[in-house]
């Protein structure tokens, strides 16, 4: 999520899809801007925890909603913290997260020859090999952070001689996934 429209579009298309749900409590970080809601739940019970989960692990950009359904049993307002910070932590150590960078999307071609020097001057410098196509020539598209293209270009320039040729170079935005 990158605007506050689109995590309330998103918190309001869960609340219409869980309709019959007793509560749907959300938080989000959207470039800084803080929000929480405990949706009927006692105050300080759900939106504020799952928010405290969020900014615990420097998040931006991100909403979080927790539906619940009452299961007839009462969970007291401790009950309802943790199951609620539990439900988001549980949410984010099984979720793939991103980090959105700008760089070039580049692409190119060379001899079967200098492809080997490209890919291991890719994986030394730090630059992804998106896309590889093996014909008469190897076509390759390559994904950078913008620091490290120029670098990247003038490494393999070197080791093969000036036998590349780049096709495109486009900016672009990416995401970089956590390990």
């Amino acid at each position: 999520m990158e605007t506050t429209e689109e995590a309330v579009k998103f918190v309001d298309e869960i609340k219409k899809k869980c309709w019959d749900a007793r509560h749907n409590c959300m938080a989000y970080i959207i470039g800084g801007e803080k929000r929480f809601s405990d949706d009927g739940e006692p105050s300080g019970t759900a939106g504020k925890p799952m928010l405290e989960v969020l900014e615990g692990r420097n998040m931006d950009n991100v909403v979080v909603v927790v539906t619940r359904y009452f299961g007839g049993i009462l969970l007291g307002t401790g009950g309802l913290v943790r199951a609620y910070q539990g439900a988001v932590t549980d949410a984010l150590n099984n979720s793939v997260i991103g980090e959105m960078r700008s760089g070039v999307r580049c692409e190119m071609v060379t001899d079967y020859q200098s492809y080997g020097k490209i890919e291991y001057a890719a994986g030394n410098i730090g630059v992804k090999i998106e896309e590889k196509d093996f014909s008469d020539v190897v076509r390759l598209v390559i994904l950078s952070d913008d620091e490290l293209y120029g670098k990247f270009i003038k490494t393999v320039t070197e080791a093969t001689a000036g036998k590349i040729d780049i096709l495109s170079e486009k900016k672009t935005e990416y995401c970089s996934i956590e390990k």
